[in-house]
């Protein structure tokens, strides 16, 4: 079944304020075939021990519940808690 984006893109804009109250936010990477969105968590999110949870337990399972098609959510991570760990890595 094909996720409607637009509908996902609504769901994470009501998501987004919960986040960002938190000093956290999240960009849209997209979804494939098999309904799997892919997030980007950033600012105070990016590397927080508690992001898995936050991405399983709330954002996976409101757009579960709110956009037909959707299977998983994962986490991608492009930016700056990349950027920390090469700088503070032992080698």
């Amino acid at each position: 079944m094909a996720v409607n984006e637009k509908l996902l893109l609504e769901v994470l804009e009501e998501i987004r304020p919960n986040l960002q109250a938190d000093g956290g936010d999240l960009t849209y990477i997209g979804v494939d075939d098999e309904g799997v969105v892919s997030l980007e968590l950033t600012g105070a999110c990016a590397g927080c021990p508690m992001s898995s949870l936050t991405l399983s337990m709330g954002v996976e399972r409101i757009l579960k519940e709110h956009v037909p098609g959707v299977t998983r959510v994962e986490a991608v991570n492009n930016g700056e808690a990349n950027d920390l760990y090469d700088e503070y890595a032992p080698f």
